[in-house]
């Protein structure tokens, strides 16, 4: 934890979270939390969780339990070093995540682009619902709550 706690405060250090914020994540749904370990060093880390679609969990606040029916699966968070970038962990992790959905039900991915990351979510198959007004304010006035449907069996 502590090594995933360096890289959110290096890369987002304007929306800080607590550490307990992290591990309740990762308590509440073990299954959508993932490390990125290039050449033996963690690089990245990504949190996701089921969750209802145009509801973004606030920022640095406990979620307390999941809810019973979601209708999506959240990505919280997946944060790259710029070391660690490059070499498809973001494709990778949000096919981890599609999978995952399916395999819940789930047929659609959400989360909240912020830092002007938009494009790169675009080019993974997310699509722009609402920009400059999240489901939350804590994002930034920049953040653009985004979606991805997939297929279900």
């Amino acid at each position: 934890m502590p090594a995933v706690l360096a890289i959110a405060g290096r890369l987002h250090p304007g929306l800080p979270e607590r550490a307990e914020v992290f591990a309740e994540k990762l308590r509440l749904f073990p299954d959508g939390c993932r490390k990125l370990v290039s050449d033996g060093k963690l690089t990245g880390y990504g949190l996701a969780h089921p969750w209802l679609l145009s509801s973004a969990p606030k920022l640095d606040a406990f979620l307390e339990a999941l809810p019973a029916s979601p209708d999506c699966l959240y990505l919280h968070d997946a944060a790259v070093l710029p070391e660690g970038r490059g070499r498809g962990a973001a494709r990778a992790y949000v096919q981890y995540l599609e999978a995952l959905a399916r395999s819940l039900g789930l047929g659609r991915l959400a989360l909240v682009s912020v830092y002007g990351t938009v494009p790169l979510w675009e080019k993974l198959g997310f699509t722009v619902v609402s920009a400059g007004a999240p489901p939350t304010p804590s994002y930034g006035p920049s953040a653009a709550y985004m979606i991805k449907g997939i297929t279900v069996s």
